[in-house]
């Protein structure tokens, strides 16, 4: 089936991020996808393979992955520049498709047209999946929208998981996992505990990376915090300009390139404890099965606190109480939420130790959720009866 996918981007490019893995998945298993982005500059890093040209009819085009073919936004507004419509239709977040595109749509055989919704793990998630929302004017009068979910529980849509991604974690041995950090700069040693940092410029990171440097020199073994481009670089310069020589030597800093996005899983599978922020990399660490600390996007309306939580209660379930509330009071202070004194972390559970409370409850929610079936697989059964005309 041929699918086009809609994606604007907001902010940050997490947007982005969830529609590529999702337009690569769909490609991986045969399908055939049109991802339409109002800006793909992010492309370059995070899928490099994507190279633009002009195709046959005039319009420019990223090719260069497999099975997916990058639009330019803006061709789908123009009318005489709008190509048929394919099986499916993808409206990402609530996106809304171009008047010119719905236009199109709006044939005797229409495609499945499917809003794919934020992440959340709260209840509402799986009142609304799988609902339906006509629309009665417009260029979309008389077509129907559907409402897709992903989440953590079998009445909503899942989550995005490569079927060949159990095997790629498998490869990816301690060998193969110290020659990737050294081909990265990383002189990593099997000793040797890893941190990465991918955040929010808003993250009280300047606390958390006192409180871990302090903890290497309680332990006495290297530590070593590799920021992703950005916040978290210009964040950890500014602790490093003011900390004093005993942390700096015990808390080593490597600035990373913006990696790829399957070079950024890596990156999370190599650590010990992985900061990560957004949808995309919160599920990316669920996956790698780490302890790790997610830096929710903040809303004004302080709505994150409660979806945050409702995170932490799935990832936490069958945790013992005193690592659950740890795991609890350290990420609602890198979010934010809590009153502590400035340039105080909370203590963290152990993370060091393979076998401690935290790395094996990581290991655990992470199995738990691979027994649902993944996202692209619902999102293709749940599409076909209304491609076929039978839904």
């Amino acid at each position: 089936m041929l699918w086009d996918v809609f994606c604007r981007v907001i902010d940050n490019f997490g947007d982005l991020g969830v529609c590529w893995r999702l337009s690569a998945d769909l490609a991986a298993r045969g399908q055939r996808v049109r991802l339409w982005v109002d800006d793909a500059s992010a492309l370059a890093w995070m899928a490099p393979e994507v190279v633009w040209a002009t195709d046959e009819s005039g319009r420019e085009a990223g090719v260069g992955h497999a099975g997916v073919t990058v639009r330019r936004w803006a061709d789908a507004e123009q009318a005489e520049r709008v190509p048929e419509p394919g099986d499916v239709v993808i409206e990402a977040f609530g996106c809304d498709p171009p008047e010119a595109f719905l236009w199109r749509m709006n044939r005797p055989t229409p495609p499945a047209w499917v809003n794919l919704e934020y992440l959340s793990a709260e209840d509402y998630v799986e009142r609304s999946h799988g609902l339906q929302s006509p629309v009665f004017n417009g260029p979309a009068a008389g077509l129907r929208k559907h409402f897709f979910y992903p989440g953590f529980t079998p009445r909503t849509g899942g989550l995005l998981r490569e079927p060949d991604l159990a095997a790629r974690q498998r490869a990816f041995t301690e060998d193969a996992r110290l020659t990737w950090l050294r081909q990265l700069g990383v002189p990593a040693t099997a000793d040797c505990r890893l941190v990465s940092v991918f955040c929010y410029a808003t993250a009280p990171l300047g606390d958390w990376l006192g409180a871990l440097a302090d903890e290497a020199l309680r332990h006495q073994g290297p530590t070593r915090v590799l920021l992703t481009p950005g916040h978290a670089t210009r964040l950890a310069r500014a602790w490093h300009d003011l900390a004093g020589g005993e942390r700096r030597q015990a808390l080593i800093l490597h600035e990373l390139p913006a990696l790829p996005q399957p070079e950024f899983d890596r990156l999370l599978w190599a650590c010990h404890l992985n900061i990560v922020r957004g949808e995309d990399s919160a599920v990316r660490a669920l996956w790698a099965g780490k302890p790790h600390i997610w830096h929710i996007y903040p809303q004004d309306d302080g709505v994150h606190a409660d979806k945050l939580d409702a995170f932490l209660d799935h990832w936490l379930k069958g945790a013992n109480e005193p690592l659950s509330s740890a795991v609890r009071a350290a990420w609602h202070h890198f979010n934010g939420l809590t009153q502590a004194a400035a340039g105080l972390a909370p203590a963290l559970p152990d993370w060091r130790r393979h076998d401690s409370d935290w790395p094996q409850a990581s290991r655990q929610a992470s199995q738990r959720a691979r027994a649902q079936a993944d996202l692209v697989t619902q999102l293709q059964a749940f599409a076909a009866p209304f491609v076929t005309g039978s839904g």
